[in-house]
């Protein structure tokens, strides 16, 4: 996910038994349907398309079966909908009796453009092992073939590489046997008077349903793993919609669960072949497990997992404050690591400050609902971070708040001093209109920021502007093909990938699930 996978620490995981144990009692039960293909397409070039390639159909893919194919043919077909699940296909020959081993190439994506592009060209720097191509030989047909791998897709290409000069064959049935664990039946049911906000509601949905395994997936195509930023995100949007409550209580303990010696969360766990706690740590996304906490139990309520969890939650602000200088600000060095946003040029002081605040204001208000008596330290030093923020990071002479030895302005600084409530109401609100017309700032790069940039502009009473950016941005993105939303969208660079190759993106990712929430949850 980000550079800091590149750099690995020697770490000790303290197991916590119990929390593992609660954890695994809480593995949602898997909803499964039956999908097929509803058209036969092929892609063609486009220039004005993204990545500039475009699905284009050619027949109803109930055609499929007649038709037969032969060395070096092949064939593109379209489910109509992003799908994560397991491919099966029957396969039968057609001519002669089969004299020699099928040979197929079987490539899936979420987009034309891993239908148009050879995989053996991808170049990034992300593993091409995250491609979703196959090769396999039949001996015998006709054949059942059930590929184990589950895949994230819309888009099937069969190609033959061989047979022999005396039979052909014919896919005479594909199928796709769809998971999750997101309950359509749950569903908050909505409906809304601006047709593009409702499908922007629609495609968010449907994003975060493709998300919900046995835990939230970061994306089903890549990395398939519970990063903490993103569960962030993916349970604010299923309060809104599923209530899938329980999973997000699964997911908490499972952070809990597996600190490392020093008591720090994760960035991220894999869930196969067990639990394992990666050994990236992420500033911000340590401090996150206090947001998700505190947002889990104003959804719920849940007293008995606020209390068990509360002083993982605690050590985190813990260890958010050893990085403090003497003036009370972030320690801006080569050491540490915070996500915020993608950009490469990004100094990651002053948000890393902001998002500290923010979630020392949370845990206060656990600490109050608790009746712990380390509430009024944490009031003062909330007070105290907030003071030295405007006092070292807010330059009257532009106007913004700014970070790092650079002095650097940036979209991010300024969302999240404002999310965080360091500037006054008014103040806020003037420090993002003036943002909305500076294009001088560096940007944001990921749906991730942008969604936080929306929130703030909620946040300080531009609604109409938040709908607009929210059109401007996810809106866009339905304009440009997307039937779920990507992990990544650059309106200004719409081939934007921060791993060297749009082939490898994730095209259904989870922190760009959040518009059903700001739309639900802030009546937009």
């Amino acid at each position: 996910m980000t550079q800091a996978m590149q750099r690995q620490e020697a770490v000790t995981i303290h197991k916590n038994e119990v929390f593992a144990a609660v954890a695994g009692q809480l593995k949602p039960r898997l909803i499964y349907r039956q999908c097929s293909p509803r058209q036969i397409v092929h892609v063609i070039k486009n220039e004005h398309i993204i990545h500039g390639w475009q699905a284009e159909a050619l027949r109803n893919a109930e055609d499929l079966a007649a038709l037969s194919f032969g060395k070096g043919e092949e064939v593109i077909v379209d489910f109509g909908e992003h799908l994560v699940g397991n491919l099966a296909i029957r396969i039968v020959p057609v001519g002669s009796p089969p004299d020699a081993p099928l040979h197929l190439q079987i490539t899936l994506g979420e987009m034309p453009v891993e239908m148009a592009e050879p995989f053996s060209e991808y170049n990034g720097w992300l593993s091409s092992s995250w491609l979703q191509e196959e090769r396999v030989h039949l001996d015998v047909l006709p054949s059942a073939l059930n590929l184990e791998r589950r895949y994230s897709f819309r888009y099937l290409k069969l190609k033959v590489l061989d047979t022999s000069p005396k039979y052909k064959v014919s896919f005479a049935e594909i199928s796709c046997t769809a998971v999750t664990s997101a309950d359509r039946s749950a569903l908050s049911a909505f409906t809304h008077a601006d047709p593009e906000l409702q499908a922007i509601d629609e495609v968010s949905v449907k994003t975060l349903e493709e998300c919900m395994q046995e835990v939230f997936e970061d994306g089903p195509k890549r990395d398939r793993r519970l990063w903490l930023g993103d569960l962030r995100l993916q349970a604010l949007a299923n309060y809104e919609t599923f209530s899938g409550n329980e999973l997000v209580k699964r997911c908490l303990y499972l952070f809990a669960a597996y600190p490392d010696e020093r008591g720090r969360i994760t960035a991220n766990l894999f869930m196969k072949p067990q639990v394992i706690a990666d050994d990236t740590y992420l500033y911000d996304y340590s401090l996150f497990f206090v947001a998700t906490l505190h947002d889990y139990f104003l959804a719920t309520e849940d007293r008995s997992t606020l209390e068990e969890l509360w002083p993982s939650a605690y050590r985190q602000i813990e260890l958010g404050l050893e990085r403090l200088d003497e003036r009370g600000i972030v320690t801006d060095d080569e050491s540490w690591w915070s996500f915020i946003d993608w950009h490469p040029q990004l100094n990651k002081q002053a948000p890393s400050q902001a998002i500290l605040i923010y979630n020392l204001k949370r845990a206060l208000n656990l600490a109050s609902l608790l009746g712990d008596e380390r509430k009024d330290k944490l009031e003062q030093v909330t007070g105290t971070l907030t003071q030295a923020a405007m006092e070292h990071l807010w330059d009257p002479e532009s106007g913004y708040f700014i970070s790092g030895s650079d002095r650097q302005v940036s979209y991010a600084s300024q969302i999240w001093m404002v999310l965080a409530g360091v500037p006054v109401p008014e103040h806020g609100r003037e420090l993002m209109l003036k943002l909305l017309d500076d294009n001088s700032a560096i940007p944001m790069s990921t749906p991730y920021m942008v969604h936080h940039f929306i929130e703030a502009l909620i946040q300080v009473g531009e609604r109409e502007s938040a709908i607009r950016e929210m059109k401007k941005y996810w809106g866009q993105m339905i304009k440009d093909g997307a039937d779920t939303f990507w992990e990544l969208y650059d309106p200004n660079d719409k081939s934007f990938s921060p791993y060297g190759s749009p082939l490898i993106n994730s095209y259904c990712h989870a922190w760009s699930c959040t518009p059903t929430y700001l739309i639900r949850k802030y009546k937009l």
